[in-house]
C-alpha cells in the first residue's frame, strides 16, 4: 500500500438529487493497493459515492481526483477513466445474446483496439483467474448468479484496470452463491488490486478490507482499520447498525 499518494482523494464532496443532499461535504482518502468496504444503511449514500469515483454520478460540489484525473473538469476523457477505474454492479449486466467469451472481449476490442486474438487470451486467462474456463461458450443464460457475477469480475479485469469499484456485488445472490464471489475478490486483494466495496457482508468487510467507511445520512460518521471498525465501533449509530447485521462467514 502506498500510504503518500492516494489514487482516490476527495475533499469536502457533495452529490444532491433536486433538493436531496445525498453526499454531504465529505472527505477521504483511498490508497494503492488499499481495500476499502463502505458500509452503512440503505439510503445512507454509499452507492451515490460508488459512482462518483467513475462518474456515472457528477459531483456538485468539492474536489475529486482519481487516478490522477480530475473528475470535476467538463473536458474529463470518460473512456479512458474507465480504462482505468472497472466496476462490478449488483446486476451483472451481460448480453445475453453473446457468449461469456464475447462479452469478455467485446470492450477491449472496441476501447482498447485489441485483436481478436489477444482480446481472447485476456479473457480465458481471466476467465480461469475466476474458476470460468469452462463457461467460455456458454450463454449467461446457462449460468448461476454466482457464475454470471463472476465473469462480470472477469469482464472488468479483462480492461486491465487499477481499481476497482464493487457495488453490493452479493446483493442479488441466492446466499449459497455469496462465497464463491466474494473468494474471487478475497484473491483480488490478496494481490494488491486497489478496491473499494460497498457491500453488506460485514465478515467480508472485517476480514478483507483494510479500511472500512462507515456513512451516516450523507456523511462519514466513522472510519478506520476494518477490525477496530467492527469489533469496536465508535459511534452510537455504528454501534446500533452492527447490532442489525449478519456477520455469516
Amino acid at each position: 500500500m502506498d500510504v503518500a499518494h492516494p489514487v482516490i482523494a476527495f475533499e469536502n464532496l457533495e452529490k444532491t438529487f433536486g433538493t436531496l443532499k445525498v453526499l454531504q461535504g465529505i472527505s477521504g482518502q483511498v490508497y494503492g493497493g488499499e481495500v476499502v468496504a463502505v458500509i452503512g444503511s440503505s439510503g445512507c449514500g454509499k452507492s451515490t459515492l460508488l459512482r462518483c469515483f467513475n462518474r456515472l454520478e457528477q459531483v456538485n460540489g468539492g474536489k475529486l481526483l482519481v487516478n490522477g484525473h480530475d473528475l470535476t473538469n467538463p473536458a474529463l476523457d470518460l473512456n479512458q477513466l474507465r480504462t482505468e477505474v472497472g466496476m462490478v454492479f449488483q446486476q451483472f449486466n451481460l448480453f445475453p445474446h453473446m457468449t461469456v467469451l464475447d462479452n469478455l472481449t467485446l470492450a477491449p476490442r472496441q476501447v482498447l483496439n485489441h485483436t481478436l486474438s489477444d482480446s481472447q487470451a485476456a479473457a480465458r486467462r481471466y476467465l480461469d483467474k475466476v474458476g470460468l474456463l469452462a463457461k467460455a461458450e456458454s450463454y449467461p443464460d446457462q449460468l448461476s448468479g454466482g457464475q454470471k457475477q463472476r465473469v462480470a469480475i472477469a469482464r472488468s479485469l479483462c480492461m486491465n484496470p487499477q481499481i476497482m469499484l464493487f457495488d453490493e456485488p452479493t446483493s442479488a445472490l441466492d446466499p449459497e452463491l455469496v462465497g464463491e464471489v466474494l473468494q474471487v475478490m478475497q484473491t483480488l486483494a490478496a494481490e494488491g488490486m486497489t478496491m473499494v466495496i460497498v457491500t453488506h457482508e460485514m465478515a467480508f468487510a472485517r476480514d478483507c478490507a483494510d479500511r472500512i467507511f462507515f456513512l451516516n445520512q450523507g456523511r462519514i460518521e466513522e472510519e478506520g482499520p476494518a477490525r477496530q471498525v467492527i469489533n469496536h465501533p465508535q459511534s452510537e449509530r455504528l454501534q446500533a447498525f452492527l447490532r442489525r447485521m449478519s456477520f455469516a462467514a
